[in-house]
């Protein structure tokens, strides 16, 4: 009855709640950095080291998680991580040392979130359409994720508000374990390249595939790239809102643009996929991360005020998430469909090595100078960088020689 269900329109739809309730449930981690580290009497370092072994082991997790995707089909991948997950969210909530802090929030949650990705879905949805539709239902994927932001940034900061952050965490774990149901949806089965846009030899091994991919320069170049992606999002997600705090602005202000970020990310995301099926997807990048420097700066000169920071986020929500369809159009164009969960994960380790070092490094630097300034410079000058490197990409698809086929006879 299932694999009734699962048509083209329920796999993208299911796709995409399962990207808003996971995305949305690991955006709001930063509004609990204040409450938490008063509470307990930590440093903003020990709250963004857990944080950063978060994103390390999600990191670490995907290509994990992508690679028993690939070959299984991401329903019971996804279903245990919501499992993982919400136990991760709940340790959190009871932890009462670093060390606990670091195994619940950071490695348990990082687990949880990795066999959770939207990567995942995002990989389930591009194998039920055409090469011709698959930017834009990547694009929309991410907006999904983007949208998650934009509900669950208030709405949780309403709750540690009336509630505290204790009980809120709870009820955050709690809405992660929608994501069983929804993966029910998704394919029971890899699509083995079925929709690719070149013919893809069943008989290459996974190993082959890697092979393939480590000596491709334009994969070396994306993974090196999307490390600059991780490094902006992670710092910003986490730290952000006590940065607007750090101003003399309300709470309020932190969570709301939170959600504004996610917000013009919709739009961001949208347009990006819708771009990358008209243009080449690596000038796209390019004119993202060049962006990213200019906004950057411009936030550093600007007089401090609500509406600067609401202008901020909502000029950076444009650029937050517009990474993902380019970067995983790029790697579907390149090496096909049947790996792309893994291969995909592989890059994303690059996003989340990227996002450890924006964390921890955005408490450390905090807690020695006292200040944020030094990173968001850091963070411009790693767009300018990032510009640079995906300029040289070459986006074309690879073509394969079917290995021979040698007889007993020939061999002879």
């Amino acid at each position: 009855m299932l694999e009734r269900l699962r048509t083209p329109i329920v796999v993208i739809a299911a796709g995409c709640l399962i990207a808003m309730f996971g995305f949305g449930a690991r955006s709001v981690g930063g509004l609990f950095l204040e409450p938490m580290t008063v509470a307990h009497g930590w440093t903003r370092e020990t709250f963004a080291l857990a944080m950063g072994w978060q994103n390390l082991l999600w990191g670490l997790g995907v290509p994990i998680a992508g690679a028993i995707s690939d070959r299984k089909g991401a329903v019971g991948v996804m279903s245990i991580g919501a499992l993982i997950y919400a136990g991760g969210l709940i340790g959190m909530a009871n932890a009462s040392s670093a060390s606990g802090l670091y195994l619940t929030a950071g490695v348990i949650t990082g687990v949880g979130v990795a066999f959770t990705s939207f990567s995942l879905a995002l990989a389930a949805m591009a194998g039920v359409v055409g090469p011709e539709r698959r930017a834009f239902a990547l694009g929309l994927g991410t907006a999904a994720g983007s949208f998650g932001q934009v509900v669950y940034s208030p709405i949780t900061q309403g709750f540690i508000h009336h509630y505290g952050w204790h009980t809120t965490l709870y009820l955050v774990a709690a809405s992660v374990l929608v994501i069983i149901p929804l993966a029910l949806l998704l394919p029971s089965k890899s699509p083995a390249g079925g929709t690719s846009t070149k013919p893809e030899p069943d008989q290459q091994s996974l190993g082959a595939a890697l092979r393939e991919a480590g000596q491709h320069r334009g994969f070396k170049l994306l993974t090196m790239g999307f490390f600059v992606c991780g490094f902006h999002v992670a710092f910003i997600v986490v730290h952000f809102p006590s940065y607007v705090r750090d101003l003399g602005l309300a709470a309020e202000v932190g969570a709301w643009s939170i959600a504004l970020l996610g917000l013009f990310n919709i739009v961001g995301a949208v347009l990006s996929g819708i771009a990358g099926q008209r243009w080449r997807m690596r000038n796209g990048l390019c004119v993202i991360y060049a962006a990213r420097a200019l906004l950057i700066g411009a936030l550093m000169f600007a007089p401090v005020s609500a509406m600067t920071i609401y202008l901020f986020a909502a000029a950076m929500g444009l650029l937050w998430l517009s990474t993902v369809p380019l970067t995983t159009g790029i790697v579907a164009r390149i090496f096909g469909m049947r790996y792309l969960a893994t291969l995909f994960g592989i890059v994303f380790l690059g996003h989340q090595l990227g996002s450890f070092l924006g964390v921890w490094l955005g408490g450390r630097i905090y807690d020695v100078t006292g200040s944020y300034d030094m990173m968001w410079w850091l963070g411009a000058g790693l767009s300018v960088l990032a510009t640079f490197i995906h300029w040289p990409i070459d986006e074309r698809p690879l073509l394969r020689t079917p290995a021979p086929l040698h007889s007993a006879a020939s061999q002879a």
